[in-house]
Parts: C-alpha cells; sequence; structure tokens
C-alpha cells in the first residue's frame, strides 16, 4: 500500500482531486485524479469498471449523485493508503483528452474583450452590438478539433484579405492569435425540447477545463460577415487534461458583475455563479498577461440556460467554452489581438518583439482558484505553432 505525499502549497491537494484520462506504461487510456504529483488509477483503486474506459463519459452520465459519491470516496481513499498498482508518477503517464467531446459551442462572455475588439473593428461605432447586455452571444464549433494540451498546432490556411488588398490571396495565416479562456463539460445531459435552468447549472455541469481557442483573425476578418466565425475558428481548440470538478469550485464563487440592464426571467440567478478564478498566459516562457475571470460579465449558468432556452438538447461531454477573458487592464487582455491593439502596439517577448503568434511559438495557459484548503489548479494548456503543411499553402 501506498500514501500519497502531497507537497506543501500543491495546486492538486483534496481540495481539488480533478479527474483526467491517462496511460500508464504499457498499458491502454483510464480515468484517473491527480492527487499532488500522482495519478490514482481509479479502476484499480475503486473496483469500478466505468474507470475503466478512455474517457470520463460513461462516469460523467452517471449523474450528480454519483460525482458527489465518488469524490467522497477518493477524498477518503487518498487521506489513507493506496494500493501500490493503483499509483503512478504524474511524469510517468501520457495525458490524453479527457472527454469523448459530442458538441462545442464557444461564446463570447468577456464585456472588456467584445468592448475592445469593438473599438478595434468598428472605431468610432458603440463598441458593443445591441443585443450583447441582454444575451450571452456565441457560435457554434467544431468538436472534432478540440485537442488535448501539448498538441502542435499546425498553422492554418484560409482566405485572407487585408485592408490595402483588392481581392482575396489563399495562404497561410498570417496573424495567428490564442483566446485564453474556460470550457465547462456537461455531464448531465437534457432532452431535446426542454431548458436547462440557471438553478439546475450544477446538476448538469460535471466540470470544467483550461481553453486556449486559437484564432485566425486574417481569415476570420473575411470570412466573419455575415454568419460569424468559421475557418478561422475550426482549425484547433486546445483543452488542459484535468478537469475540475464542480464541486471543487464552490469556494471560488462570487457574484458576477452587476447585469444591467437586467436580463430577461430565463437568465436571472438567484445565487449567482461567477467564478474567482486567475489566469496566466505565458509566450515562449515570459508571463504577458493575467486574465481574471471573476470579471466575466456572463456567468457559465446563464450560458447554459441560453444554450438550451430554444429546446436545443444537451449531451454527455458537450463542451461550452467562456470566451477569451479579459479585465479591465492592458495586463489583463487575454488574447494577442488586444494585448498589442491589432498589432500596432508589439509586446517583447524573449528580446523580440511579437505582435501574433510565429511559427515555433510555444504559448501556456494556467490558472487557479481559491479551494476549501489554500488554492487549486487546473494545470495547464499548451501549444506550439508548426509551419503550414506543403500540400496546404
Amino acid at each position: 500500500m501506498t500514501r500519497i505525499d502531497i507537497p506543501d502549497g500543491s495546486l492538486f491537494g483534496v481540495a481539488n482531486l480533478p479527474y483526467g484520462v491517462f496511460a500508464p506504461p504499457g498499458a491502454a487510456p483510464r480515468v484517473g485524479v491527480r492527487v499532488g504529483d500522482s495519478v490514482v488509477d481509479l479502476a484499480a483503486a475503486l473496483g469500478d469498471d466505468v474507470f475503466a474506459r478512455p474517457s470520463l463519459n460513461a462516469f460523467m452520465a452517471q449523474g450528480h449523485e454519483r460525482w458527489v459519491e465518488v469524490r467522497s470516496r477518493v477524498t477518503e481513499l487518498v487521506g489513507g493508503e493506496v494500493p501500490d498498482a493503483a499509483v503512478f508518477g504524474v511524469d510517468e503517464v501520457e495525458l490524453h483528452l479527457p472527454i469523448e467531446v459530442a458538441d462545442y459551442v464557444d461564446f463570447y462572455a468577456s464585456e472588456h474583450h467584445a468592448s475592445n475588439l469593438g473599438r478595434l473593428f468598428r472605431p468610432g461605432a458603440e463598441p458593443l452590438m445591441p443585443n450583447w447586455k441582454h444575451l450571452p452571444v456565441g457560435y457554434h464549433g467544431r468538436a472534432g478539433t478540440v485537442i488535448v494540451s501539448g498538441t502542435d498546432i499546425v498553422r492554418p490556411c484560409g482566405q485572407r484579405k487585408a485592408p490595402d488588398e483588392d481581392a482575396p490571396t489563399y495562404g497561410a495565416c498570417r496573424r495567428l492569435d490564442i483566446e485564453a479562456e474556460l470550457g465547462f463539460i456537461v455531464g448531465t445531459p437534457s432532452p431535446l425540447g426542454t431548458a436547462v435552468s440557471t438553478a439546475d447549472f450544477a446538476r448538469h455541469v460535471f466540470g470544467a477545463v483550461l481553453v486556449n481557442d486559437w484564432s485566425a483573425r486574417d481569415i476570420q476578418a473575411w470570412e466573419y460577415v455575415p454568419l460569424g466565425p468559421f475557418l478561422g475558428k475550426s482549425f484547433a481548440t486546445s483543452i488542459s487534461p484535468w478537469v475540475v470538478p464542480l464541486l471543487a469550485l464552490e469556494p471560488a464563487r462570487v457574484p458576477t458583475p452587476a447585469q444591467d440592464p437586467e436580463p430577461l426571467p430565463y437568465l436571472r440567478e438567484d445565487e449567482p455563479w461567477g467564478l474567482d478564478i486567475e489566469l496566466s498566459v505565458s509566450w515562449n516562457g515570459q508571463e504577458v498577461t493575467r486574465p481574471p475571470y471573476r470579471e466575466m460579465y456572463w456567468s457559465p449558468a446563464q450560458m447554459l440556460a441560453h444554450l438550451t432556452v430554444n429546446g436545443a438538447s444537451s449531451r454527455t461531454g458537450d463542451l461550452y467554452a467562456s470566451g477569451t477573458i479579459s479585465g479591465e487592464e492592458k495586463n489583463q487582455r487575454g488574447a494577442f489581438i488586444e494585448l498589442t491593439w491589432g498589432g500596432k502596439e508589439p509586446v517583447t517577448v524573449g528580446g523580440e518583439e511579437r505582435s501574433f503568434v510565429l511559427d515555433g511559438d510555444e504559448v501556456v495557459i494556467s490558472a487557479t482558484a481559491p479551494g476549501t484548503t489554500g488554492r487549486i489548479g487546473f494545470g495547464e494548456v499548451r501549444g506550439r505553432v508548426l509551419p503550414a503543411t506543403e500540400s496546404r499553402r
């Protein structure tokens, strides 16, 4: 038997216990929980085959009461001794995509981000569109290109047209960007023709991950009128391998910013689901911004309510993301198009000026939140950019 050592100040103590999918050396992927610098194989530790699978979906589909029960059992287990065969060093294992992604929706829930982009794209006009403070704006993304942290990003190709060009051209993206976001994973589905209320959010959403919604800004700018993001977004969305349970985020709950005008009844919350989560974005090893999730205008409960209010069903494994997280200050902007103001104000990274992401650059997003004791961590979502492939240039 093994007693797991949790280092002082660890972001992965018993207040956290995030779930992931890992593969021990020479073995198939299965579900585990991170504890300190170790991963506990839940199928081996709990004797339950629902965890001997390559995704969290089967476990998540068992519902909220089961999530509470397993968290209690794991907390008790790791506080004592764990079978030797169920414990692996986190550096010994390969981490996989934690869920089978059913659908992917990306919102646009930061007032600071939306206002900044409005000023960039529509100078002299109102920065926010008339509907923005009445509903959580979003778009339906591509589930098949959600990838796990550490997967390289091949620079996308597509049509782009700069303001000084008379006609569009085809080629590699010239303005590759990142978006630091938080993603929420549906565990308990909802049937077609029903809606999920804000009060039922915690019974449907299993947990949260970090998201980098890679964005080809030049491709996006040419294609997005009138229907919105398409090829400029669909090539890759990276998520962190550890899913922090919503149950672990209760101590991080805070009110959302004041919402004026008052939302329509289906979007109102008696107990708001704002979250005090601090993100950090590093560019080639240098921290360049610290976006604060607590300043997001729309909460994840409101996003899910809006996503389903028309009767759209939700499925186990649905992922919906917050949209870029940005604060009021320049060093809190969660996308490089904002941070460098459309490329007009480059930042210095490793002694070199950067406006958008170049081939060979690596971007890492991490985050922490208050826990029942100390702070808890989300790990990181990491991605390195490779050149566009010759076949698509």
